[in-house]
């Protein structure tokens, strides 16, 4: 009985060691791709470049991801959990101007630290979106019209001005996302 105590007492530091490892080289693949998905876009990057870019071999990017195609989809679902969360838990019972104020000065932050993301989206809706189809008609369709639901409701209550809230949740994102997006515009 003392020998399986020992094991265990043994295993548990080396488990947690090679989760964080993991978890270390998943977050280096994910930071790689980012930059090297935004730069070239999803058929212009290659797994041997992310790989590099990570500093890591090519065999470990597919070990952790999987494929090209799941690291990708997780790059841009990552991305969208990040954005929406937000606005995620807003109630006609918050102050509209708080939250609208906050929610663009979260946006702005966001596409200062994290350009690669706003670029990487971007880039996945010029082609047509065809990895987030699916989502952009479903989850986010059902996430966007919730939100307007509440921003209408603030306006009927008079707290702020009867706009079309999807148009203004869409003006938000693209407002903050040029930044990000069209950065040497913007450094001109």
């Amino acid at each position: 009985m003392g020998s399986q105590l020992d094991d265990t007492a043994l295993k548990a530091p080396l488990e947690a060691e090679a989760g964080a490892i993991r978890q270390r080289n998943e977050r280096d693949i994910l930071d790689a791709a980012e930059r090297v998905f935004s730069r070239h876009g999803y058929r212009g990057a290659s797994l041997k470049l992310i790989a590099e870019e990570a500093g890591l071999p090519k065999s470990n990017v597919l070990y952790y991801m999987g494929s090209k195609k799941a690291l990708y989809v997780r790059l841009l679902e990552g991305v969208m959990e990040r954005w929406n969360m937000m606005l995620d838990d807003i109630s006609v019972d918050d102050d509209p101007a708080e939250v609208l104020s906050a929610f663009i000065r979260s946006k702005m932050e966001m596409s200062r630290r994290h350009p690669e993301a706003s670029r990487l989206f971007a880039g996945e809706i010029l082609q047509g979106a065809p990895f987030l189809q699916d989502y952009l008609r479903g989850e986010l369709r059902d996430w966007v019209e919730s939100r307007a639901e509440v921003f209408r409701q603030w306006a009927e209550r008079g707290l702020m001005d009867p706009v079309d809230p999807v148009s203004l949740i869409f003006l938000i994102w693209s407002a903050t996302q040029h930044y990000a997006d069209f950065q040497s515009q913007v450094a001109g």
